[in-house]
């Protein structure tokens, strides 16, 4: 998968799920990320939280950008790209995720610490089931990388005062 195992790179698009996540809280959606990259690490779509702003409960970044790439994409094609994201997908997203064909998946946070930003606030009261255990229940594998202490940091803090 040429450049796409690369550490640095996956930071790199991490960071750059980060930068969507900005946007999609600057929109006034939940402060989320995604983007979806081919076998050579190059970006073919973005998608930020849409839950707000299209008034869809379903709007993750993640199920948006997986239903998007599955109109878009073959599935041969899409057991080679990956799908970075801000957080660990939830288990409506990993579903998305494992029916679009998508091959792997990174993720900068977890969804246990995910659960710890948004506390109680209603509009996020996450469900603790790993994306593993999801994918794992299926009958293709889909790798997974995360979480990724590096970017942390910076992906808590556009969380931060978000969540009641």
């Amino acid at each position: 998968m040429g450049e796409i195992n690369n550490r640095e790179r996956h930071i790199e698009l991490l960071r750059r799920c980060v930068e969507v996540s900005v946007r999609a809280k600057a929109s006034g959606n939940h402060p989320f990320g995604a983007l979806l990259a081919d076998a050579d690490g190059n970006v073919l779509l973005e998608q930020g939280n849409i839950e707000v702003t299209e008034g869809v409960c379903t709007g993750h970044a993640e199920a948006s950008l997986a239903a998007e790439a599955s109109r878009r994409y073959p599935k041969e094609r899409l057991r080679t790209y990956t799908l970075y994201t801000t957080a660990e997908p939830c288990a409506m997203c990993a579903g998305d995720i494992y029916w679009s064909g998508i091959g792997r998946v990174v993720y900068g946070i977890s969804e246990r610490r995910l659960a710890g930003l948004t506390g109680e606030d209603k509009r996020n009261l996450t469900l603790d089931l790993p994306c593993r255990i999801v994918f794992g229940a299926g009958r293709r594998p889909i790798e997974v990388l995360g979480p990724f202490p590096e970017v942390e940091a910076e992906t808590v803090a556009v969380h931060a005062g978000y969540w009641s």
